[in-house]
């Protein structure tokens, strides 16, 4: 038995999300007419979301999609975009939760959430200033070895002699 890649979609998640998929729109007053050989086929849907899983379980940037595997990088998020623009992906979170509710049920009455997602308030006076603003000169502290530098010579011209 081949072993399941957790980016990989099953025959049995993939008859749950096709339904969502949105359809291709086309212009209904404008006839298409394709020349042979002239532009691309579209990409597989299923192909197109396993790309879009494969990017959000392991991290990688969209750039990074293995080719050989998904197709064009650029297509796969060109549809990405679509697709969440389309509300794709919330229907989608819905109708597993709404499945996992069935399932197991969720405690509606009892939620929590947590999540630091401002800035600390008091975080200037215990860290100190930007780092980005720890090198300018402002109010630099004397020099304390000593005597500040000075020239042995005031001034000196080039006519004059030592």
């Amino acid at each position: 038995m081949a072993k399941i890649r957790s980016w990989e979609v099953s025959d049995e998640f993939w008859k749950r999300v096709e339904p969502f998929i949105p359809k291709r729109k086309r212009e209904p007053d404008k006839t298409f007419r394709r020349k042979p050989g002239g532009g691309r086929k579209a990409m597989p849907e299923r192909r197109v979301f396993e790309g879009i899983v494969f990017v959000l379980r392991t991290g990688c940037q969209w750039k990074s999609l293995p080719g050989e595997r998904f197709g064009s990088a650029s297509s796969i998020h060109k549809y990405f975009r679509q697709w969440l623009k389309a509300g794709f992906f919330l229907a989608l979170w819905r109708a597993g939760l709404a499945e996992y509710d069935e399932m197991e049920g969720i405690a509606w009455k009892w939620q929590s959430v947590d999540g630091a997602m401002v800035k600390a308030p008091l975080a200037q006076e215990a860290v100190g200033p930007n780092p980005t603003d720890r090198g300018k000169k402002r109010n630099q502290a004397p020099y304390t070895g000593g005597r500040a530098w000075r020239p042995a010579v005031a001034d000196r011209y080039r006519g004059q002699s030592t």
